[in-house]
């Protein structure tokens, strides 16, 4: 039951005001327990939403700036992949952790659903969300660890990459075919035809890709040409527009066929390099993104998923427990199952799964977007934030001890 603060209709920059400056303060006191900002925020957004004060509703306002959030945060996801990276995620004994990682959570999640009675798009959903990965998330708690490039480190960013970039191709498949009357032949027929459209998006980003490979053959081209443009432009921040341009064209393009933004924004930005724009003018768009998304965007995101989490709506206590217990045990069994197959130790093989645990970033990007496009209702969203949240906050203290266990056996 919240507490109903008399509803006061204060000013759309008052919300903002009170909004970010209690998001910032409990992210910062998050962070002081060595746990990610974004949970902090999300607290302030239950405590001043309907939950706990009822202070605060998230406008049509709110939701622009949230959108915007996303947009920069799947931007500094993708900035954190490189495309070898996903190849190299793919060859060996890589392939079978990366594939086991991901099918055995989705497929759990989505029996889950269906055993409780959800509907066939919600139960997807929850499968997606229980099976992804939050790469930055797992890049922060490997780089507090000291463990980002150790062979264990390793190989948890590359099969998290590799499950990031699986479940928003889902995405974008389950977006589009939404609206569709939900006959077998119209669902395979909407199916077909996206990926149809997905593929001859793929085709583009690999041509680009690979148009940029080769004209990186001739030492420094691209960052040159980017310099020479640089000096025609006498607008400030011109690298971070140029940047920005070629993003939202990829962008663009997928919302032109029907897809979501952030796919074509993920692929846009996992094409920008050091070895193609230069170390130094990656470094500076990186920077910039950061501190536009992490100082303002980003915490008025998770914030306003905090105002739209509703305690109350959560009736399903036992889907719940059950969607909870499955994306722990699901996500460390087929890390560790894949490990295993892989030839991996015992120990190394239950770090691995520990490790990818974490859903954070990506998951609450997921199940806020499938909210919004109206697939799955609020106490199902209500229930993978929490699942969210709990994955996260434990991933650190499992892996530390993890990697304790490994050092110990050396």
């Amino acid at each position: 039951m919240p507490f109903n603060v008399p509803s006061l209709e204060l000013p759309f920059f008052a919300n903002l005001l009170i909004l970010l400056v209690l998001a910032r303060i409990f992210g910062e006191i998050m962070e002081r327990f060595k746990q990610p900002a974004m949970i902090g925020e999300i607290l302030a957004g239950v405590l001043l939403g309907p939950t706990v004060l009822n202070f605060i509703h998230r406008t049509e306002e709110l939701k622009v700036i949230s959108e915007l959030g996303v947009f920069l945060l799947v931007i500094i996801a993708g900035l954190e992949i490189h495309l070898d990276e996903i190849i190299k995620s793919m060859k060996g004994r890589n392939i079978v952790i990366s594939i086991l990682a991901f099918f055995i959570p989705i497929v759990s999640g989505y029996l889950v659903g269906s055993y409780f009675g959800q509907d066939v798009m919600s139960t997807i959903f929850i499968g997606l969300c229980v099976a992804i990965t939050a790469l930055p998330v797992s890049i922060r708690i490997l780089m507090d660890l000291g463990k980002l490039n150790s062979p264990v480190g390793q190989k948890i960013i590359s099969v998290a990459i590799f499950d990031d970039v699986i479940a928003l191709t889902i995405l974008g498949v389950l977006l589009d075919i939404k609206d569709v009357e939900p006959t077998f032949a119209n669902i395979t027929k909407a199916t077909l035809i996206t990926i149809i459209k997905l593929s001859c998006f793929l085709i583009l980003v690999i041509a680009t890709y690979k148009l940029i490979k080769k004209l990186s053959r001739e030492e420094n081209f691209i960052e040159n040409k980017l310099n020479k443009i640089l000096e025609i432009l006498k607008g400030k921040e011109s690298l971070f527009a140029v940047f920005f341009v070629f993003i939202l064209i990829f962008a663009t393009i997928t919302e032109s066929i029907g897809l979501h933004f952030i796919i074509g924004s993920f692929f846009a930005s996992m094409l920008i390099s050091k070895e193609l724009v230069g170390e130094k003018h990656l470094n500076t768009f990186h920077n910039t993104t950061n501190s536009m998304a992490m100082g303002f965007l980003a915490p008025i995101f998770f914030a306003g998923i905090g105002l739209e989490f509703q305690f109350s709506s959560i009736q399903n206590y036992p889907l719940l427990i059950a969607i909870i217990a499955v994306s722990f045990l699901s996500k460390i069994i087929g890390g560790y199952v894949g490990g295993r197959f892989a030839r991996l130790d015992h120990k190394i093989s239950l770090a691995l799964g520990f490790g990818l645990n974490a859903r954070g970033i990506m998951e609450l990007v997921i199940a806020n977007i499938a909210y919004k496009a109206g697939i799955i209702n609020t106490e199902i969203f209500s229930m993978l934030v929490i699942m969210g949240l709990i994955t996260t906050l434990s991933t650190p203290f499992l892996l530390k001890r993890a990697f304790k266990s490994i050092e110990k056996s050396v």
